[in-house]
């Protein structure tokens, strides 16, 4: 009996999970270079891989990975029974958005794989691929949440005054016929495995790892690269990840109300 309550409650907590993950993307649907994640399921008995290793001394040494509390010869139960399925992770999708033109001519989209490095104030870097650039009052060129856009040689800075400003297809700022600045573009081993640190800026995790320049640098000027998520797609997983949750909602119920029945028949016996 129990074994269904517990199949049930964890669809329930996965499909959650799924749900948060799915309402994330819809609620930047409209943010320029937003990446959308998708979830990823996982048997909860996978996670319970060990690995043991016999040391000098003759003792038996027990890791598990991912790291956990470990009970019976590594393996951490709940109840008599462990759940079913959890949630594994959340990666980035790393398809490129539609390209809308403007008339800024700081606008850039990167053409191909590659993300724009911008810094705050206090020196942290985040990456992403919203090319939606400006003029600072400073005349710095930032993002709209006023990050600095990093250049080969730190922020690129426009002169005062200048009135014909072009990025070429090598991402080269020329301003009144000078080269201003070089846009950095960087890459990573695996940037699906980025996060996101609110709307569209990334930064980087151990399985993404580093920042890595990329050489042959390829820009789209006067416009930008819009959210790559799907409405229509992402309702469809919100009505599966709903359907799901109340057929397991439902599964759970059922089984509590059999599970009162057999208890109330022993009872009485």
């Amino acid at each position: 009996m129990n074994r269904g309550l517990y199949a049930a409650a964890s669809a329930m907590l996965v499909q959650e999970t799924n749900l948060d993950v799915i309402t994330h993307n819809l609620a930047n649907v409209d943010t320029p270079g937003y990446k959308r994640r998708v979830s990823a399921n996982a048997d909860f008995s996978a996670h319970l891989d060990r690995i043991e290793k016999v040391s000098e001394d003759s003792e038996t040494k027990i890791f598990t990975y991912p790291p956990f509390e470990m009970d019976w010869r590594g393996r951490k139960t709940i109840g008599t029974l462990a759940l079913a399925s959890i949630f594994s992770e959340d990666v980035m999708d790393t398809s490129p958005g539609v390209v809308k033109t403007t008339d800024n001519p700081l606008d850039m989209a990167i053409d191909g794989e590659g993300f724009f490095a911008v810094a705050d104030m206090e020196g942290n870097t985040y990456y992403t691929r919203a090319g939606n650039f400006m003029l600072s009052g400073t005349n710095n060129v930032v993002n709209s949440e006023g990050l600095l856009l990093q250049g080969t040689g730190g922020q690129i800075t426009i002169p005062a005054g200048a009135r014909n400003i072009e990025v070429t297809r090598t991402g080269q700022i020329i301003v009144n016929g000078d080269v201003a600045g070089q846009v950095a573009v960087f890459n990573f081993e695996n940037p699906t495995y980025l996060r996101h640190h609110g709307g569209n800026l990334l930064t980087p995790t151990e399985q993404s790892g580093e920042a890595q320049n990329v050489a042959n640098v390829r820009i789209f000027s006067g416009s930008y690269e819009s959210s790559n998520v799907g409405v229509v797609e992402e309702m469809t997983r919100m009505i599966e990840a709903q359907r799901v949750y109340e057929g397991a909602s439902k599964a759970l119920m059922t089984h509590d109300e059999q599970t009162t029945k057999l208890i109330t028949s022993y009872s009485r016996g």
